[in-house]
């Protein structure tokens, strides 16, 4: 026995979180061997020069042969296609999962590829940046954030374990949801805020005088915050948006409703129902920062995140 958790562990996709993933597999020597696949070979030839992994390949099919953990980091809507391109190479007992930020649209492309034998358990890392690229990722990434796993009805108990045990090692905890429950949840704490500050800085890029002027000079005042969202990388989200379409358009119905009620309180003059909403969001920020998912710093502790990057 070699002692690795698993002796090959092949990263399909080197962005961010897989960047981030072969330098924790590195460092905390979870594998025997990294193998790094992209189809971009600038990407792949960066990946390289950073020494992300043991050998590199553009072509998938070939990354997979012989690898015990497989897991898919590409934009939610390729996810059927390398799932296609891979399957034939899959060894038996393999685990193959993904950190797609949708789940019942990656299971329903992936499925009907999945060879016999191989446990295929989806996954989704809640951590992340704006930033993309092999460059973006680092150490530590997933310390102290959730991974929540989506496996299908009759996956190998073990075979989550191990996935389990995987994530752990990481520093993540570990939840389980049903596919369809995870979207909505999503939908609302991060598919849904994203799309916001998307909107809410396309409005201001339409204001082009103001665009080139005040907002940029003032955005300490809270436009700022809603930049680095929509600075994330816009081929993810354009797939998160048309792969968990229906739960996002039921949670932006409950935003328009719930904005219009804010509208008309403002309209109004209504300042109870204004303090009275106020009051209550400020004790979800509370609840967040007891929970351990931020820190309670001036400025959401932005200055001292920004010294780190």
């Amino acid at each position: 026995m070699s002692g690795f958790m698993f002796e090959r562990v092949a990263l399909i996709g080197i962005g961010l979180i897989g960047s981030s993933l072969a330098r924790d597999i590195r460092a905390k020597g979870l594998a025997g061997e990294i193998v790094v696949s992209t189809r971009s070979p600038e990407t792949l030839r960066r990946a390289e020069e950073l020494g992300l992994g043991d050998r590199y390949t553009a072509a998938a099919e070939d990354a997979v042969r012989g690898a015990d953990l497989v897991i898919v980091s590409v934009p939610v809507g390729a996810s059927g296609a390398v799932a296609e391109r891979i399957a034939p190479n899959l060894k038996p007992g393999a685990i193959l999962t993904d950190v797609g930020s949708t789940k019942a649209s990656v299971i329903a492309q992936m499925t009907p590829h999945v060879p016999d034998g191989v446990h295929f358990i989806p996954g989704h890392p809640i951590a992340g940046t704006e930033r993309s690229g092999p460059d973006a990722g680092f150490e530590g990434l997933f310390v102290d954030r959730w991974c929540i796993l989506t496996p299908l009805e009759g996956t190998d108990e073990t075979a989550i374990d191990r996935l389990t045990a995987f994530w752990q090692a990481l520093g993540s905890t570990v939840d389980r949801m049903e596919p369809a429950h995870h979207d909505k949840v999503l939908a609302i704490v991060s598919h849904l805020p994203h799309i916001i500050a998307y909107n809410i800085v396309g409005t201001a890029d339409d204001l082009e005088t103001v665009t080139q002027s005040e907002v940029i000079q003032y955005s300490a005042s809270g436009f700022r915050d809603f930049t680095r969202l929509a600075a994330s990388d816009p081929t993810m989200w354009r797939d998160v948006c048309l792969h968990n379409r229906d739960a996002i358009l039921e949670m932006l119905a409950r935003f328009s409703e719930d904005l219009a009620y804010l509208q008309r309180a403002i309209r109004w003059g209504e300042g109870d129902k204004l303090f009275e909403l106020f009051t209550r969001t400020r004790d979800i920020r509370r609840s967040i920062i007891e929970a351990g998912q931020d820190v309670d710093a001036p400025d959401f502790g932005r200055h001292g995140l920004d010294k780190k990057d």
